[in-house]
């Protein structure tokens, strides 16, 4: 259980570097910022793909096709919604929409997966949830609070990003519970060989994007310089370390997370993304935060400790009576 924990606190901590990338390059498009991570991402799991080469070969036709949809929803279409809604609505309103997903994959994996799992009984589960759930909701009322005082503020640019943010958690509610499927059903199968397959399955998707993109802007006549932007270096190093912390180490530790930990447990540590993407948001800006908002990060931080604590009942098989 601690081990699992712990796996789920460093994906934690390299998946929040994700919500700063589009703050430091507001200037490029949501979607080149995704399919440049991604192929990244490809790129770097390339050699590796190559020293667990015994390990790909035992994946069958439908497990690399599991791969691609993870790939496809659960990596570029989740990060085209996120980069989009941090551009539009800035870091801390979609950090707070995406901070739901403990929530929201809890409650789903609790009534999806608990004959498999085992139940977490919704009186024990019930106060970490709520200690989450206030948590998020004081970290956003500082937020927003501190967003309608500023006089040039969209509130449609606002609305957008939360939309695309929403959508943004959709994504990434389907992305680990799925995920877990896989990983749960193949318990033989290295969580490092199949984060690599999802490297080499989201590479020939990155490409078929990039590709895209840039016949789009340029049947459009964009002055936008492709294929690397106004800031080449600075982007192509961003989009590496992305790619090798964010995407590739970060769902290694989240699949051995995943495979330890029950899927409604390992959906709430999720949290742990939400406050090292508030920690490097608020590096980024020099200051401290409010007092509301500590206060919610350690409801949040509670609301973690309290679930842990938690064991799963054994579910009962049906007709076992009889």
């Amino acid at each position: 259980m601690w081990t699992g924990t712990l796996y789920a606190l460093a994906a934690g901590l390299m998946w929040g570097l994700v919500f700063v990338a589009p703050l430091l390059l507001p200037e490029y498009p949501a979607a080149l910022q995704s399919v440049g991570r991604y192929l990244a991402f490809g790129l770097i799991a390339l050699p590796l793909a190559w020293l667990d080469r015994a390990g790909l070969r035992r994946l069958s036709r439908a497990d690399w096709i599991e791969a691609l949809k993870l790939a496809a929803i659960g990596n570029l279409l989740y990060y085209v919604c996120l980069a989009g809604a941090i551009q539009r609505a800035g870091a801390p309103l979609p950090t707070m929409i995406i901070g739901t997903l403990p929530v929201v994959i809890a409650i789903s994996a609790n009534l999806r997966d608990h004959r498999r799992d085992g139940r977490l009984p919704w009186r024990r589960l019930a106060p970490s949830l709520l200690l989450i759930a206030l948590g998020i909701a004081c970290v956003n009322r500082a937020e927003l609070r501190a967003l309608g005082a500023q006089p040039d503020a969209d509130p449609m640019r606002y609305l957008q990003g939360a939309a695309l943010a929403v959508i943004a958690v959709a994504c990434w509610t389907w992305y680990p519970l799925r995920n877990a499927d896989w990983l749960r059903a193949h318990p033989d199968r290295n969580p490092r060989t199949w984060a690599t397959a999802q490297g080499v399955a989201t590479l020939p998707l990155a490409l078929a994007g990039y590709a895209l993109l840039w016949a789009g802007m340029a049947v459009a006549h964009s002055e936008f310089p492709m294929p690397f932007g106004p800031r080449p270096w600075f982007f192509i190093g961003l989009m590496a370390a992305i790619g090798l912390f964010a995407s590739w180490l970060g769902t290694l530790c989240w699949n051995a997370a995943s495979q330890r930990l029950p899927t409604a447990l390992a959906g709430q540590l999720i949290v742990f993304e939400t406050l090292a993407a508030l920690a490097y948001a608020f590096v980024l800006r020099g200051r401290m935060p409010e007092p509301l908002t500590l206060v919610g990060i350690g409801l949040l931080v509670a609301g973690v400790l309290w679930a842990v604590r938690i064991r799963p009942e054994p579910a009962v098989a049906e007709g076992h009576a009889a």
